[in-house]
C-alpha cells in the first residue's frame, strides 16, 4: 500500500501492484531523461503544457526505479496499466506533486 507521506504512489501493472516514488536519484534520472535544466525547468515544462506521453512514461519509470523496480521504459511499454493512459497520467502527476510538495 502506498504511503503518500513518503511520496509513494501505487501503480498496477498487469494486475500486480507496484510502488513508485521520486527519490532524489529518481529526480536526477528524470531530469536527465527529459533534457531539462534542473527541477525548475521540469516544473515550467509541466505548467506550459509541454508534457507528452513519453514524458509520462519517463516519470513513471523514474518513480518505479525510486521504489526499487529494476525494469526499463521498454518493459513499461509492454504492460497493461490498470486504468489505462488516463490513470498513468494521473499517477505521474501525483508523483510530481508529492515530490515537490512543500517546496518554496
Amino acid at each position: 500500500m502506498a504511503n503518500p507521506m513518503r511520496g509513494e504512489v501505487e501503480l498496477v501493472l498487469d494486475g500486480q501492484p507496484h510502488l513508485a516514488r521520486l527519490t532524489l536519484g529518481a529526480l536526477a534520472e528524470l531530469e536527465a531523461e527529459l533534457d531539462e535544466q534542473g527541477l525548475v525547468g521540469l516544473a515550467r515544462r509541466l505548467e506550459e503544457g509541454r508534457f507528452s506521453s513519453r514524458d509520462i512514461l519517463t516519470v513513471l519509470v523514474a518513480g518505479l526505479h525510486g521504489a526499487g523496480w529494476s525494469g526499463n521504459a521498454g518493459d513499461l511499454m509492454s504492460v497493461q496499466v490498470q486504468g489505462g493512459p488516463v490513470e498513468a497520467a494521473r499517477a505521474a502527476a501525483r508523483l510530481l506533486t508529492l515530490a515537490f510538495r512543500g517546496a518554496a
